[in-house]
């Protein structure tokens, strides 16, 4: 059974191997339009991984497997590492004749949405790689949003449907037919990119320029194609579109459908949208009238400057317009907080996400409660909803395995010569998908090039564990998940 359940989802990711092959397909035009030699590198790599995929494809075709959670955990994984290895072809063979850490590292971080990179002079490089890590962070923060609406539901580790009512109302499934639902998030999430570009165009950006931040800013990955980032982009109306489409990016794309296509406003009567948009203004006020006390910025600016690094953080997309690491202790530690809260479930947000705090803040209330009231039963609520005592568990369960991780990381970070700072906010970054780090080697001002190529591959994989929501790769670990 399990040989079975393995050969088909090699035989799925097979096939979406091809998919991705043929997305390399564009980057190859655009270097020969750019007169770079890069676009016969993009054109071999198509070929060759398409081929492998498709012997692949065909040696486990037929292959039934067992519906069932451990095929759902195993297919999910295979997916992610092999658009990792497959996006890392290009980035080995191209001119920049990456190592293999850091090709793997560059594509996994694409892939997961999380921006961090190891490639320095970002406004020389070919425009074919350019195009190409924006593809892999789009292409990523879809699958992002098929992961929590539809497989982390079904294996009760998160997703949209955490906090479902059984009333029809929601938008939780605002369509009976699946392929209905599917084909409508696929056509918001293409029309929010191409709205988001033609906005960055008006704002003054270039075409190609547009088009690459339109694919980063939607999937909340954060790749850019300057090395200032933001700062790259003076206009004040530029960054506002991005901070717009960060938040339309960590908003669950389902509430946009509803939005889109039933002109229903459903998305503010949610409570973790609520709470998302409430810590993040919150942060962002707090840290403007900072910077007026504390470093005579006039609050307009000083409030543009912390709304954009904040959203930018909370959403971990990972832009950067200034470096903030400057700003003192205290711009520091609510930058770090930021970097834990994580947009809502069913976006391409990465991080603990606004859910998960709405639980905690209801399981420490409920027990708050109970030293006063010791026989006292209580519910957990979010908004109107009560939250079931399985998922308020699972919760717990995530809390502390992300904790867990997170300090193994670091650990495991220091052991390869990274110092403490790089290392704990790198294995922060990292889980939460986020990008720039703390500290002068990976903070917003620098990159992940300097780093062993033992810390990026441990990067890597703790990029997977924090996009896969950490049980999802965990439980492979388990001597039963492989046992008949």
């Amino acid at each position: 059974m399990k040989g079975r359940n393995l050969r088909a989802a090699l035989h799925v990711s097979a096939v979406f191997a091809t998919w991705l092959a043929a997305l390399m397909l564009i980057p190859a035009p655009t270097d020969l339009y750019y007169g770079n030699s890069d676009w016969i590198v993009f054109a071999i790599s198509s070929a060759v991984i398409a081929a492998l995929a498709t012997i692949i494809a065909a040696a486990t075709r037929g292959i039934r497997p067992a519906y069932s959670t451990r095929f759902a955990f195993l297919l999910v994984n295979c997916l992610w590492l092999t658009f990792a290895v497959a996006g890392a072809v290009p980035f080995v063979e191209s001119s920049l004749k990456l190592s293999l850490a850091d090709a793997f590292f560059e594509s996994m971080s694409g892939i997961t949405t999380t921006g961090s990179t190891v490639i320095s002079g970002l406004d020389g490089l070919p425009p074919g790689l350019l195009l190409w890590r924006s593809i892999l962070q789009w292409v990523g923060g879809l699958g992002v949003i098929g992961l929590g609406l539809f497989i982390l539901p079904y294996l009760k580790i998160g997703g949209s449907s955490i906090f479902k009512l059984e009333s029809s109302d929601r938008y939780d499934r605002p369509f009976s037919r699946f392929s209905t639902f599917a084909t409508s998030i696929i056509s918001i999430y293409a029309t929010s990119t191409f709205v988001c570009a033609t906005l960055y165009a008006m704002s003054g950006m270039s075409g190609f320029d547009a088009i690459n931040h339109a694919m980063t800013t939607v999937s909340t990955g954060g790749y850019s194609t300057h090395d200032a980032s933001f700062g790259y982009f003076p206009n004040l109306s530029t960054q506002w579109v991005a901070i717009i489409f960060m938040l339309v990016g960590a908003t669950p794309f389902t509430a946009l459908v509803v939005l889109m296509l039933r002109r229903r406003i459903d998305m503010f009567r949610d409570n973790q949208v609520i709470v998302m948009l409430g810590y993040t203004l919150g942060l962002g006020v707090i840290l403007a009238l900072y910077l007026r006390v504390n470093h005579t910025e006039d609050f307009g600016p000083g409030l543009e400057h912390a709304i954009f690094n904040i959203v930018s953080l909370v959403t971990t997309t990972g832009y950067a317009n200034a470096d903030y690491l400057q700003w003192g202790p205290f711009a520091i530690s609510l930058v770090f907080m930021a970097t834990f809260l994580g947009g809502c479930s069913g976006s391409t947000a990465g991080g603990v996400k606004a859910y998960r705090w709405i639980a905690l803040y209801g399981i420490m209330r409920r027990a708050l409660d109970r030293f006063i009231y010791p026989s006292s039963v209580a519910s957990v609520r979010s908004g109107r909803d009560t939250v079931d005592e399985e998922t308020l568990e699972i919760v717990l369960l995530f809390f502390t395995a992300f904790i867990l991780v997170w300090s193994l990381v670091t650990v495991a970070l220091t052991l390869t010569g990274t110092d403490f700072t790089t290392a704990m906010s790198g294995a922060l970054t990292a889980l939460s998908n986020v990008g720039p780090g703390l500290g002068e080697v990976i903070g917003p001002s620098g990159n992940f090039a300097p780093l062993s190529d033992m810390a990026k591959w441990i990067l890597s994989f703790a990029m997977l564990f924090g996009r896969l929501e950490i049980f999802t790769v965990l439980v492979l670990a388990a001597p039963s998940f492989w046992r008949e």
